[in-house]
């Protein structure tokens, strides 16, 4: 195995060397980690591919960059081998010095278990903790590429950060108004009780956000809304609260502190525990921050200027464990569930339920075997398949059979990997819909063909 091309993601910083006095060197304990490829060039000009290490949680913003046959190395940082024997078990003239450099990389980018990482976890959960409400994030980043796209990459940070938030707005209505051009319906006659809309990126979503949030532009304005989301990278085994408000360039969407009063009341102190115990998971969540900006755009502020105060959550998969936490330990989905349909009757006024939500996720970036883009028999035909069983659950949907989409999905082990199954089920349990209506179904691959997502726009009444 080559020792070139094993270097810090972190330009300017110098990681530490391996050091065998350091229980968490010598015995070194992978985190969740995601892979990446990482085009490079080598010294003398020729093209390589490296293999770019992050952190799952993204807890760490720090990435590490190494040769692809590394990746032999990583199931055995497990905590039980040392360098020396990771060398001996792989062969193939791997050298304990090219693991032990590894192993300094990922403890620098705090990639291991360890003091690294436990100081970054730590200074995360302070930040989060001294702040009432979530600074701008993913929203942050569109809108600014809205603006530097305006105005140009040549214009200064101050004139792309005064424009972010009007070019924000001025792209959500094109997107509403594409969407629904030649829609029979473009807008509600009365608020739903509950919508579903993707948290897909924008540039691949949009034609469902404006497809279900451009019909809310004219509809009576909610007391509160609940956005039920999905933990992507989070360390919760059940339904995640967050007891802050969210901020976007559009401005600030308060917390909802009557609606948590209430529902922690309903809940009572053990579980009420259970359902903030991991809201540090909503740091760098973007399946609540996403809607956010719709919420602003679309529904409007109050006579004393303000937006709609928000609580956002996230909920597991109820298909896994038949809805109890993961672990047994966590916050399960009856419970939640329960509390918060006793806390929404109990305050009255109107609530608006988001579903934010997206379906299947396939392709090779995803682990499929096969070939996803192209117009030949394979690759339309696996692409066939995933809209099929994306029509097949969504029907479940839109007959109000929340526990049968948890039975199918937990019987065909979401062979199609639909990642909002939680806040679609929850959402369904706590508003009890009459009727569910299907607007708008699309997928969206990427360029390269690697990875197809697919979404859905309803509302339910």
């Amino acid at each position: 195995m080559s020792e070139q091309g094993q270097t810090s993601g972190n330009p300017g910083e110098q990681a530490p060397p391996y050091d065998a006095s350091l229980p968490h060197h010598l015995h070194a304990k992978l985190r969740r980690v995601r892979g990446f490829p990482i085009p490079a060039q080598t010294p003398d000009g020729k093209q390589q591919m490296l293999l770019g290490l992050a952190d799952a949680q993204q807890i760490s913003e720090r990435m590490v960059a190494t040769v692809p046959a590394a990746q032999q190395i990583l199931p055995l940082l497990d905590g039980q081998h040392t360098p020396e024997e990771i060398a001996a078990k792989i062969g193939k003239g791997l050298s304990s010095e090219f693991v032990e450099n590894l192993i300094a990389q990922l403890d620098h980018a705090g990639l291991l278990h360890g003091p690294v990482f436990d100081a970054m976890l730590a200074k995360m959960r302070e930040d989060f903790d001294s702040l009432d409400h979530l600074p701008p994030g993913s929203t942050a980043q569109v809108a600014e590429a809205l603006a530097a796209q305006s105005l140009g990459q040549d214009a200064d940070e101050k004139a792309r950060l005064e424009a972010a938030p009007d070019k924000l707005r001025e792209a959500m209505d094109q997107w509403i108004d594409q969407a629904l051009a030649k829609a029979e319906n473009p807008s509600f006659d009365r608020l739903p009780r509950a919508i579903v809309a993707p948290h897909i990126d924008y540039p691949r979503g949009w034609i469902n956000y404006g497809a279900i949030w451009g019909r809310l532009r004219v509809c009576d304005r909610p007391d509160r809304v609940v956005i039920l989301g999905t933990n992507h990278f989070g360390q919760a085994t059940g339904v995640a609260g967050c007891d802050k408000g969210y901020e976007t360039p559009l401005g600030l969407c308060p917390l909802d502190r009557a609606l948590v009063d209430v529902l922690c009341a309903k809940l009572g102190e053990e579980d009420s525990a259970k359902l903030f115990e991991h809201r540090f998971d909503h740091e760098r969540e973007h399946s609540i921050e996403l809607q956010i900006p719709w919420v602003q755009h679309c529904l409007g502020k109050d006579d004393a200027g303000n937006y709609c105060p928000v609580f956002g959550v996230l909920v597991h998969d109820p298909a896994i464990n038949n809805g109890e936490s993961y672990d047994g330990r966590g916050l399960g989905l009856e419970p939640f569930v329960a509390a918060m349909k006793q806390a929404l009757a109990e305050l009255g006024g109107r609530t608006l339920v988001v579903s934010s939500a997206d379906l299947s996720h396939v392709g090779p970036a995803f682990g499929d075997q096969r070939k996803l883009a192209g117009d030949d028999e394979e690759a339309v035909a696996f692409r066939n398949k995933v809209a099929a069983h994306d029509r097949e659950m969504l029907k479940y949907v839109t007959e109000n059979r929340p526990g049968d989409l948890v039975s199918s999905m937990a019987w065909q082990q979401n062979p199609t990997r639909w990642c909002s199954t939680g806040s679609l089920v929850a959402t369904l349990q706590i508003v009890e819909p009459t009727k569910v209506e299907l607007l708008s179904y699309a997928a969206a691959m990427d360029q390269q063909g690697a990875s197809m997502v697919s979404q859905a726009a309803l509302a339910m009444e």
